[in-house]
Order: structure tokens, then sequence, then C-alpha cells
């Protein structure tokens, strides 16, 4: 459902604001337009997009710290639009907070595939259980996670990691598996990159030593596990 879906796009290109603007348009999502990244950052609390497309090369912030101003108070999926296809770029955009990222030049079909599948992650579940591992608590319902009972904030595509995780207790999820439910399985390669960096990320936020790591155990070659700890156990 993409009616009054609001998107903003943040791009100095006009030339790909305007291809944005007929490509979402054209599948009934509504589009604000900004063309620098303060511009950008006081639009988002005026026009209240549900998702944010975000170029990195703006004329007056970087789209990393566009990004990472904006986690510090909104958790609005943002996909990250840039002809930087440098993995240290990529790793950039996601350690701040990005959902996912897509290289220029790009095709329709993927931008909006990508964008179905961030709104998505972003939409209030309708689980009613709650989730306890050790100092871990996750609340589906309320989509809130816990660690020591202190609130973690996560990005949309962290939580949806920890939530599927959180339905499949103890069981290995291969890759392919979590990369089909979280990205759409769309580019193998690109996507196990961007499952590889999540995890990480993941992992810095819940974990007490992400080095070595207590509740997502990796299971080398096949993918992850999330591991149940009786509560108070070390």
């Amino acid at each position: 459902m993409t009616e009054n879906t609001r998107v903003l796009v943040v791009d100095d290109e006009q030339a790909i604001r305007r291809y944005l603007r007929a490509s979402l348009g054209a599948h009934g999502y509504e589009l604000f337009e900004a063309a620098t990244g303060r511009e950008a950052l006081e639009m988002v609390p005026i026009a209240r997009p549900d998702m944010m497309i975000l170029d990195l090369g703006l004329p007056d912030l970087d789209g990393v710290d566009v990004t990472r101003t904006l986690r510090e108070w909104c958790a609005i999926p943002i996909i990250i639009l840039s002809v930087r296809s440098q993995e240290s770029d990529k790793v950039a955009a996601l350690d701040a907070g990005a959902d996912d990222y897509i290289t220029k030049p790009f095709g329709a079909s993927e931008l909006l595939a990508r964008v179905r599948v961030a709104l998505r992650h972003a939409a209030p579940g309708d689980a009613s259980s709650v989730f306890s591992s050790g100092d871990l608590s996750v609340d589906l319902a309320r989509r809130s996670v816990q660690v020591q009972q202190l609130p973690i904030q996560l990005t949309p595509t962290e939580y949806d990691l920890l939530k599927l995780f959180v339905r499949h207790p103890d069981r290995v999820l291969t890759h392919r598996q979590i990369i089909k439910e979280v990205w759409g399985g769309i580019s193998y390669e690109d996507e196990l990159h961007l499952l590889r960096v999540n995890v990480s990320n993941l992992r810095r936020k819940i974990e007490s030593d992400p080095a070595k790591p207590r509740y997502i155990i990796t299971e080398p070659g096949v993918g992850y596990r999330l591991r149940t700890i009786t509560p108070g156990a070390s």
C-alpha cells in the first residue's frame, strides 16, 4: 500500500530528483525534495516522511553526517543512493544508521523493491510475545529492545534482523534465508555484505563484548543463530 506514503528525496542533482519523482510518483508515493543536507534535516519534522532516499555527495553536509544526525532523534528508514561504490563508503553509511545502500546508476525496479522492503521493515508488527535471553529483552508488540533493562535504539533493518532471530531462537538461519527475509534477495553478494555489517552493528548494541557474542552466534560458512540464555547466566 503506497497511498499517502511520504518519501523525502535528498539529492543536489535536479535530474535525479526529477527521475525519482516520476518513478515513485507513478506508484503512488508522495514525494518531497531537498537539495542539501541542512534542508533535509529541517524538512523531516515538517514533512514527517515515512522514509528518506539520501545522496552522500551533498554540497553542504556529507550524507553520512546527515544520517548520523538524523539517527539521534528519528528512526525512519534511510536508503543511500550514491555514485560511491567503495566498501568503506558503504560501511560508513551503514554504521551511521542507514538501512540500505544502492549505487548509481540504478534501475527503477530495484529501487522500488528496496523501498517496499524498507517500509515493510519499519511497519508496526502484530506479534504480541516478549522474548528474553540473558539480559536481552525484545517486545515484538511494542517494537522495543532492552539490555539490562535499558532501552536500545536500533535502525529498522537492525530491528528486523533481531526480530527474525527472535522468531527462530536457537535455530541456524542461513545467509540466504536471512537475506530473503530482510532484503528480498535482490542481489546476493551485495546483501551478504549488508548482512554482515548490520549484524556487526547489532552486536555492538546488544552484546557486552561484540568480539565474543553471547546472543548472535556465527555459524561459519552457513549463517547465524540466536542463542537463548537463562536470565542471570554468564
